[in-house]
């Protein structure tokens, strides 16, 4: 016999199990972030893309290697991004003359015109998303934030 009584329709409230779970919290507020970044920032370049050009334009010249620690990315990641953005001629790669393995990154005009413009609505949305705490909660939270990943990357990275 079906069961005549169904589950609401629409938002379930998540198990407290989950809620408890750092990595779910964690997940929530990525997922939030995505999608305030498309409709705040850009639609098209992704945030590691974003991350990449900011990287690339900071230190012109660098190979793709260091660039992907610096934007923490491992480096097959870093080569699709490198290889899209090049493709969009927002960078360029450069084959190292010491190194034939090595590509050596820059921003084409383009890159720096798109990064520009991008930096803006990203630090505009930087504030919308911490507009409820004032500058000294804001440095507590990062320091917090900052610590709590290189936490986890450290985890990450043992035996």
């Amino acid at each position: 016999m079906a069961d005549k009584t169904s589950p609401a329709a629409g938002t379930a409230t998540p198990p407290a199990a989950l809620l408890a779970a750092p990595g779910y919290q964690v997940r929530r507020l990525y997922q939030a972030y995505l999608a305030a970044w498309v409709r705040a920032v850009d639609p098209t370049l992704t945030g590691p893309q974003f991350a990449v050009l900011t990287a690339v334009d900071a230190a012109p010249g660098r190979d793709q290697s260091a660039m992907a620690s610096a934007v923490a990315l491992d480096t097959s990641t870093m080569a699709d991004i490198a290889r899209r953005l090049e493709q969009r001629g927002l960078i360029v790669r450069r084959t190292a003359a010491d190194d034939g393995r090595r590509k050596l990154l820059y921003l084409t005009e383009q890159g720096t015109r798109t990064l520009r413009e991008a930096d803006h609505r990203a630090r505009a949305l930087d504030e919308r998303l911490l507009a409820p705490y004032g500058a000294q909660e804001r440095g507590e939270l990062m320091r917090e934030l900052t610590a709590l990943a290189d936490h986890w990357e450290g985890l990450s990275e043992e035996s």
